[in-house]
């Protein structure tokens, strides 16, 4: 007998970010205390398949090539439990035969994107009776959709910036309206996938005869764009970890994003996230006045609840030079990379990654199932 939490590992995924899942992933498992926890890694291929994997698989995937690293699976394939009765993965050899493997008592989902963090899988999990780490199904789907995120944070009282959504309908049937409607917008211009992250699909538009292209870009990763008028700002992030049974949340010091590429075109992009050591340096506490500190760490809650969100989250904001706080989004399950902000302003916080590890488990162990 032990008294060792089994936990169910995610990676990879069918998004443009299962890249980033395997390096999060790698990321969580040297921060993990084999003491606490036995861990079953679930890899999960970009068609949608799901194997085991093996710790040592996901570091030389990621050694090779950490931008294009990927997932082919290979050996067992796994099935989730048939329900609260019993907890024990469904495994499948090549040869077709079943077995059963380990009772798992908290997925952790680390992947990003659409299936994954959108709240699709977060409804595969609660009806599978398998308690997992973070946002439950709900602010899953409104915080992958930028459109309604902002609408959910307006509603909330929480100021954002102005920006147009294109929808496929409007694309293909108005294009026109669509983009006297963009126009609008002051340049430059961010045109964004609406439920995509890492700055995937993402165009810095400087004027109106870039904009077809920029759109038609974003659209290879959704078929729904966003357009954000570009803000004039420090780009300010915080990260937030929900309190225990109820609990208000609390939520770290702010930290700044400072990109630090030579060129005019540069913005805090997939490389200067995830690769780059010196794209990007992080500042914290950022310099900042204590009462602008204090409006962004209220600021960052109100999100969180505006979203109904569960387990974590990273709130990201503009701080502008008169003074104006907007904020820009959440990310529901930010990335654990060894540069990613979530984990490193905790650390400036004084919560280390396996404590921070810790916290998220045993959010994820009390919270009940179903409706709450």
């Amino acid at each position: 007998m032990t008294d060792k939490l089994t936990i169910a590992l995610l990676t990879g995924g069918r998004s443009s970010e299962h890249s980033i899942s395997l390096i999060t992933a790698v990321g969580v498992l040297g921060a993990l205390d084999r003491s606490k926890y036995d861990v079953v890694i679930i890899g999960i291929t970009r068609d949608g398949r799901w194997y085991l994997a093996s710790e040592e698989q996901l570091r030389e995937l990621v050694d090779a090539d950490q931008a294009y690293a990927t997932f082919e699976g290979g050996g067992q394939q796994v099935f989730l439990p048939l329900g609260a009765q019993d907890s024990r993965l469904r495994l499948v050899d090549e040869n077709q035969q079943l077995s059963l493997g380990s009772a798992i008592d908290v997925v952790f989902p680390l992947l990003h994107g659409p299936f994954g963090e959108d709240g699709t899988l977060q409804g595969l999990l609660e009806m599978a009776d398998l308690k997992y780490v973070g946002c439950g199904v709900t602010a899953s789907a409104i915080g992958m959709d930028k459109h309604f995120m902002k609408l959910a944070f307006e509603a909330a009282g929480l100021e954002v910036g102005p920006y147009e959504v294109v929808t496929d309908r409007q694309w293909r049937h108005n294009r026109e309206e669509a983009l006297e409607r963009v126009n609008r917008l002051q340049y430059p211009v961010f045109v964004k996938p609406t439920r995509a992250g890492s700055s995937f699909g993402i165009t810095k538009v400087d004027e109106p005869s870039q904009l077809q292209a920029a759109i038609e870009e974003a659209r290879t990763f959704d078929p729904k764009v966003i357009i954000e008028q570009g803000i004039d700002g420090r780009e300010i992030e915080l990260s937030v970890l929900d309190g225990h049974h109820g609990q208000m949340p609390r939520v770290s010091y702010p930290g700044e994003i400072e990109v630090v590429q030579q060129s005019e075109q540069a913005f805090y992009d997939f490389e200067a996230k995830y690769v780059s050591k010196t794209d990007a340096v992080t500042r914290c506490p950022a310099d900042l006045p204590q009462q602008v500190q204090d409006e962004l760490r209220e600021q960052a809650v109100r999100a969180f609840l505006a979203l109904d969100g569960e387990g974590l989250s990273r709130a990201d904001f503009f701080y502008t030079s008169d003074g104006r706080v907007l904020i820009n989004e959440v990310n529901t399950m930010p990335g654990f990379t060894p540069i990613s902000m979530y984990k490193t302003l905790w650390e400036y916080g004084g919560l280390s990654y396996s404590e921070l590890i810790d916290e998220l488990i045993s959010l994820a162990v009390e919270r009940p199932l179903g409706l709450r």
